[in-house]
């Protein structure tokens, strides 16, 4: 039997959280330098890694095509994926563009899951926050990590829809990023082909850019890049031939 979710909008959240509304700290640090921290960040990304590779590739059957694109740009860019997996989306990124590291954009409500929240700053997390100093300090962090060249990634749709074959419509707010640093972008498409031995899809990743924002100003940069990703997202989804989880949208709430 396949599963069925019952959705009213595309707001709904399918994932909550142990705790949902966790709040980070005052004194929360998006780039931490000191040495013990360094080396926590790079033995449990290193980890993460290698746990990640296994998990998408026996867990998930994941494959990946245009990986090829990602070599073109040399410095820091951005990726905006399509959010399908509460773990994989975790890894898939991050197996991508390997040897490069990623750092992911996150809602603080990861923070309040146990034990994973706790290791999230050393996985790269950059937390969004609704405050002026929040969100300061996270256009900082994303400077400094884009200067050395590492990938941002960014789930515009925010909220896990696991094994969701379309794309949910997503506003352009986080595409204001490229243009703030004048940084490319490239879409990564994940879809779901149905498998000849397994229960689960076969998972394929696209990747395809780069885009470099186009246009007079910011608002009409903004909305391009915005347009351009959406577009390219949409069409590699109709490669999905299976719906492993089937989701029906309710009209009233019961």
């Amino acid at each position: 039997m396949k599963e069925v979710r019952y959705y009213f909008s595309f707001a709904d959240d399918f994932e909550q959280s142990a705790n949902q509304n966790f709040k980070l700290p005052n004194d929360y640090k998006w780039v931490r330098t000191d040495l013990v921290s360094k080396f926590l960040s790079g033995l449990i990304y290193g980890l993460a890694v290698i746990f990640g590779g296994a998990y998408c590739r026996f867990f998930l059957h994941m494959k990946v095509k245009g990986r090829k694109n990602l070599k073109s740009v040399k410095g820091g860019f951005f990726i905006y994926g399509n959010h399908t997996q509460p773990v994989g989306d975790v890894f898939i990124p991050a197996l991508c563009v390997l040897p490069k590291r990623i750092y992911t954009v996150v809602s603080t409500a990861n923070y309040g899951i146990p034990v994973i929240g706790r290791i999230l700053p050393f996985l790269g997390a950059l937390p969004i926050v609704d405050s002026l100093h929040g969100m300061k300090e996270l256009n900082k962090a994303m400077e400094q990590r884009l200067k050395k060249g590492h990938p941002i990634v960014i789930y515009p749709e925010a909220h896990v829809w696991e094994y969701y074959t379309d794309i949910r419509p997503f506003p352009n707010i986080s595409f204001k990023f490229p243009i703030k640093f004048d940084m490319p972008a490239f879409a990564m498409t994940v879809t779901y082909r149905k498998a000849k031995f397994f229960k689960r899809p076969i998972m394929e990743v696209y990747i395809d850019g780069p885009f470099y924002p186009q246009g007079d100003n910011t608002r009409e940069k903004t909305a391009n890049l915005h347009s351009e990703i959406l577009s390219i997202m949409s069409e590699r989804s109709k490669n999905s031939n299976y719906k492993y989880v089937e989701y029906i949208k309710k009209e009233h709430h019961s």
